[in-house]
């Protein structure tokens, strides 16, 4: 089992077996690495260890070994760090004392007890194919709570009482919803029914470590799975209040008589996307005011009008509320605000008409157009044809613009300091005044962006007009 990891992971974890040995201690692989090796993922990335070693045993055999650097900031969780080099780069190596974790109610930390044996740090573990160890010493496994064979039926399923594992540390909640999105795994029918009882349990939880695991929820491979477990759960509600209207929706209309759910539609448009935090939060929140603004007109016909802007504003909260930072806030706020704009693309878009879209969208547009084209779920091959084709045709636009013309240069040749200095005027409004106007004519394309000549004798016709 072990020759699945890489070259220089097995030449580490060798070492380490063989030092600790020698100091008489047990050192067992375990977690998320043993899983992902049985499932045949690829080449782990992050390699952690149990072993009966306590922390300051663990640093003085790490002083024997040729490391790159210790640190020890999850020392109190019994957890020691060594950094080697490997052949790709720094290969960390997490150690951590056998554990047996006691919870004080309504405690988001642990009370760290070590324990004595492999059994006693899986029994804390929160699902199975997570409880799983692979003994360095012979390559034996440790499966005490048959975690393979869960890994052969796609079960996640709680170690022991499901009940007990949630009150102990309640974001294993979102951790089971984020292996469904990851794995594709469904959850064991007991440990659902535990999640559903224990989902108050949840706001309990930091915003910031709620918004760590919906994160990566949200870029799993089977997000719209990890999504509905949320909400069958109760989960989506504690935590996201906010989108209970968007689930609760029975349909989005698209025109007279056709309709579709938007619930599916929004986990669909999740999938679609590609797995980057932004442009996933973007997905999941773009119709998010649809519920808000739906309105019916004298005909019968549904609308959502400004159901965009609504929506830039539930995400701005929702976000701020998980205390994303202002960077993440900003273009998921940005996306679901400019969500429509390529949808309404068509070939008699003019060069400026696309360039000022570039503008607007300058930081998000790769991100605005890969949501765009997710944003396609019409069951109508011919509306998804269509749908793809104009987003495509957008993409082919700004391609050709940026041949043309960089982007980046579209602004005013003349800054402050040359208009101040022109034209031995104090700052003021009329600075921004002629540099939007010089910047307009370059978006236009009736200026050039390097011609200074032509931009100073506009200029100053603009400045002898506020004069005048």
């Amino acid at each position: 089992m072990l020759s699945r990891l890489a070259t220089d992971q097995q030449v580490i974890v060798g070492r380490l077996a063989v030092a600790f040995a020698g100091a008489g201690h047990e050192l067992y692989l375990v977690g998320g690495v043993v899983r992902d090796i049985l499932l045949e993922r690829g080449t782990p990335t992050d390699l952690d260890l149990a072993t009966s070693a306590h922390p300051d045993q663990i640093k003085a055999i790490a002083a024997r070994l040729d490391h790159q650097g210790l640190y020890d900031v999850g020392e109190r969780f019994g957890t020691i760090g060594i950094v080697f080099a490997g052949d790709r780069g720094p290969l960390p190596v997490e150690i951590t004392t056998f554990r047996s974790e006691q919870y004080e109610p309504g405690s988001r930390h642990p009370a760290v007890a070590y324990g004595d044996a492999i059994g006693d740090d899986l029994a804390r573990r929160d699902v199975t194919i997570n409880a799983i160890a692979v003994d360095l010493r012979d390559g034996g496994i440790v499966d005490p709570y048959y975690g393979q064979a869960d890994l052969a039926m796609g079960l996640l399923r709680a170690v022991g009482d499901p009940d007990e594992r949630f009150r102990e540390d309640p974001l294993r909640l979102l951790r089971v919803a984020r292996f469904v999105s990851q794995l594709g795994f469904a959850v064991e029918a007991g440990t659902l029914a535990a999640m559903q009882r224990q989902s108050d349990m949840i706001e309990t939880v930091s915003a910031e470590r709620i918004l760590a695991e919906i994160t990566r929820l949200l870029c799993g491979d089977y997000a719209d799975h990890g999504l509905e477990t949320l909400l069958k759960t109760g989960l989506l509600g504690k935590a996201m209040p906010e989108l209970m209207p968007l689930a609760n929706s029975v349909h989005q209309y698209e025109g007279m008589h056709r309709e579709k759910d938007l619930w599916e539609h929004t986990k669909r448009v999740v999938l679609q996307s590609p797995p980057r935090p932004v442009v996933r939060w973007a997905a999941l929140l773009h119709d998010a005011a649809k519920p808000l603004t739906r309105s019916v007109d004298s005909t019968g016909e549904v609308h959502f009008f400004g159901h965009e802007r609504v929506g830039a504003d539930l995400a701005k909260r929702l976000l701020g509320r998980l205390k994303a930072d202002r960077t993440t806030r900003l273009a998921v706020t940005r996306l679901v605000d400019m969500h429509l704009r390529c949808a309404s693309y068509d070939a008699t878009w003019t060069d400026s008409a696309v360039r000022r879209l570039a503008l607007e969208a300058e930081g998000i547009l790769p991100d605005l157009l890969d949501l765009a084209a997710a944003d396609v779920t019409s069951a109508k091959a011919y509306r998804q044809r269509a749908a793809a084709s104009r987003v495509q045709g957008l993409r082919d636009h700004l391609a050709k613009l940026e041949e043309e013309m960089a982007l980046a240069r579209l602004q005013s040749p003349l800054d402050g300091n040359d208009l101040m200095r022109m034209f031995d005027r104090r700052p003021g409004k009329w600075i921004a005044e002629v540099k939007d106007h010089l910047r307009d004519l370059v978006i236009d394309g009736d200026l050039a962006p390097d011609d200074r000549d032509a931009a100073t004798r506009i200029a100053g016709e603009l400045v002898a007009a506020m004069d005048a």
